[in-house]
């Protein structure tokens, strides 16, 4: 006869108890508010990015995409919702409100900054992030929409030139979730 040791026994109590937490985990998470298709410069699709509101009204961001180049990129949330064009152009600027570009700058940062992202060898990028400073509904969601931009080289938090992350990779329009 084996002896179970309490540890033992604790540890056994929460693997069979984890599916359940799980699935109570993935029923307290926010519901997406709006979410984009993402696709590359060839127009392949990349996978979606959704936006949710909380009750503490912090935005989250959670991006699930494959197939991105490695390296480092800049994300943000541009003003319009719009990737029309052959260099995403179209989709303007970053959702700026009334702030700098840049969370190394007085005044800063914009709304549509997000923090850079590394991406490995298998091109995955899987990031569920907050946004304190979005207001889904009004920046996302206004009369000429918005869009998630992966730029080609990271952000330097500063510049006010979108922060020099380089040219425009990806882009996905955001709509109603």
């Amino acid at each position: 006869m084996s002896k179970i040791s309490a540890a033992g026994l604790a540890g056994a109590v929460l693997l069979a108890a984890a599916p359940v937490l799980a699935e109570q985990h993935m029923s307290d998470e926010p519901t997406p508010v709006a979410t984009a298709t993402v696709a590359g410069a060839d127009r392949a699709e990349l996978g979606t990015v959704s936006v949710a509101s909380t009750p503490s009204g912090t935005a989250v961001v959670t991006l699930e995409l494959s197939g991105v180049p490695e390296g480092s990129h800049g994300i943000h949330l541009h003003e319009t919702g719009d990737c029309s064009a052959s260099d995403f152009t179209s989709a303007g600027g970053h959702i700026a409100a009334d702030a700098q570009h840049g969370v190394l700058v007085e005044g800063g940062p914009h709304p549509g900054d997000l923090p850079n992202v590394t991406v490995g060898a298998d091109g995955n990028l899987t990031l569920e992030l907050f946004n304190p400073l979005l207001e889904v509904e009004a920046m996302l969601m206004d009369g000429d929409g918005a869009a998630f931009i992966i730029h080609d080289g990271p952000d330097d938090y500063a510049s006010q030139s979108a922060g020099d992350a380089g040219s425009r990779v990806a882009c996905g329009v955001f709509q109603p979730a």
